[in-house]
């Protein structure tokens, strides 16, 4: 025999807001005849029937308020808490997205210097859709090892060609998706561990330079702080900014991981007199991006605007972007061949990537993945015979050393991370980003929420994550039995059945 109990949820608040309506009452008597202190609940209760009255007959906006008042309220609540239930009392550390717990955990670790080693095996679940990374009966003693060192610009033999010493680069974030205490955090850091930044497409990258860290200058389809009234390329602003001796590079992005195919957005919250000055945009509206530079509508004019972007800046040029169609890649690759225009490095974006502000239909279901999108821009290089005039870079969840000399094995030269550095920071995985109410500083401008957020402290856990990445980064290649970063492969990797032991195949023409 079994029994079902059901909650008349519409019995339940009738009851309650004939409730608070004879409590009032009942308060206000007892402040007559007993003691005045009633009626401090008096007040309460009024002016909670009050907006109980206007949630149930003034307002139209909400179907649950209308229908039940002050006990939908209360569900709104607790609703709008929930996330911070969950990561804090009821998910497990290993099932949060985007990073769970024990991801974050590490880098936590890291960033302040603590040491990062586990008991009782991996929280991880070993079956064969994971890929590993293979050791090697022979480790390398990390003494024998060579150092870090990736040339950028070296195959055009520039003047200014830049060597990369540390396998790990700040990624693009902005003077306006973070806030100026996180941005000076990341460019101090960076400077104490020799690593380098990249500005994001913000503009004139006044807070990155103040710290004085060596950066890649990120060009998005709008240009800002180097564009003209009409959206294109500004040669004498660009010049102007490349003549600054810590700018080393110039990244053009084509497209992002988080949003393929969509231009940049500033949500207007988070729009402040400052950012608007030095973006070239007016108060009081999102900042859109168009999808695309409008110099670019064909593999020949991208092409053209690469090699115009090289001779006007004179520094190292590259493209971003996140892969969809193969084809178009090779074609993209062929027609710098004929021009013989070649970007002295190209960024993988994997379509997992993250941003401050993007449209969930292009973050769930557009781009592919960095570890399927990587051994098809490898190969297709080196099927056109030009994988030597490129240095790849890397992004996409990179947070992790094993993650990052993954991503090396597949074809890349330098990993991004974006993520772990607002990690190393301090963030908690609040998924306030675009609102501007970050919890912990890192991406609003407000004020208040930022003087929690000390400089020289967060600097100083930038640099240890750096540090900490780059000795893991050591010994794993040991491991691996590689005596440096250059000699690794695919071989270096298991590849169960469902990951990309074969990179994915080409869209018919």
């Amino acid at each position: 025999m079994t029994s079902t109990f059901a909650i008349d949820l519409e019995k339940i608040s009738h009851t309650a807001n004939i409730a608070i309506v004879v409590l009032c009452g009942l308060f206000g008597l007892a402040g007559y005849f007993v003691s005045f202190y009633f009626h401090f609940l008096t007040v309460a209760f009024f002016l909670l029937v009050l907006l109980n009255l206007f949630w149930r007959h003034g307002q139209t906006s909400h179907t649950l308020l209308a229908n039940f008042g002050f006990l939908a309220q209360i569900r709104y609540l607790v609703e709008s808490i929930g996330p911070e239930f969950r990561q804090y009392l009821f998910a497990s550390d290993t099932e949060e997205s985007p990073f769970n717990r024990v991801e974050r955990a590490e880098v936590y670790r890291k960033a302040k210097g603590i040491d990062s080693t586990a008991a009782f095996g991996s929280l991880l679940a070993f079956d064969r859709t994971e890929i590993k990374l293979r050791h090697s009966f022979y480790p390398v003693d990390t003494d024998q090892l060579e150092p870090f060192d990736v040339a950028v610009g070296a195959a055009r033999g520039l003047d200014t060609t830049y060597h990369i010493r540390r396998p790990i680069m700040i990624s693009a974030m902005s003077y306006g998706a973070l806030g100026e205490n996180a941005v000076r955090a990341l460019a101090r850091g960076a400077k104490l561990a020799g690593a380098l930044m990249n500005t994001g497409e913000g503009g004139h990258p006044k807070y990155h330079l103040m710290e004085g860290c060596d950066l890649i200058f990120q060009m998005g389809t709008a240009k800002f702080g180097v564009r003209t009234e009409d959206g294109r390329l500004d040669e004498s602003k660009l010049a102007v900014l490349a003549a600054n001796n810590q700018v080393k590079m110039i990244e053009i992005k084509l497209s992002q991981g988080a949003k393929p195919g969509k231009g940049g957005l500033l949500p207007k919250e988070k729009i402040t007199a400052e950012i608007a000055e030095l973006r070239g945009v007016p108060m009081g509206q999102d900042v859109l991006s168009p999808a695309h530079h409008v110099e670019c509508v064909d593999a020949a004019s991208t092409v053209e605007f690469i090699g115009r972007i090289q001779r006007v800046s004179g520094l190292p040029t590259g493209i971003k972007f996140c892969l969809g169609r193969p084809n178009e890649f090779r074609t993209l690759v062929q027609e710098m061949e004929r021009q013989d225009t070649v970007p002295d490095f190209i960024t993988v974006d994997g379509g997992e990537g993250g941003t401050g502000a993007a449209p969930k239909s292009f973050m769930d279901d557009l781009g592919l993945p960095l570890f399927e999108a990587l051994p098809v821009v490898h190969r297709i290089l080196r099927d056109e015979g030009v994988r030597d005039r490129f240095v790849v870079f890397a992004s996409g969840k990179l947070i992790s050393p094993g993650k990052q000399l993954k991503a090396l094995s597949f074809g890349a030269d330098v990993a991004y991370s974006a993520r772990g550095f607002l990690l190393a920071l301090g963030c908690i995985q609040a998924l306030q980003c675009n609102r501007n109410t970050c919890p912990v500083g890192i991406t609003t401008h407000q004020k208040q929420l930022q003087t929690g957020l000390d400089i020289e402290d967060k600097a100083r856990r930038v640099a240890n994550y750096i540090e900490a990445l780059h000795h893991d980064h050591v010994e794993l290649l040991a491991a691996l039995g590689r005596s440096s970063a250059r000699l690794l492969c695919e071989e270096n990797l298991y590849l169960p059945v469902q990951a990309p032991a074969s990179p994915l195949g080409e869209e018919p023409s």
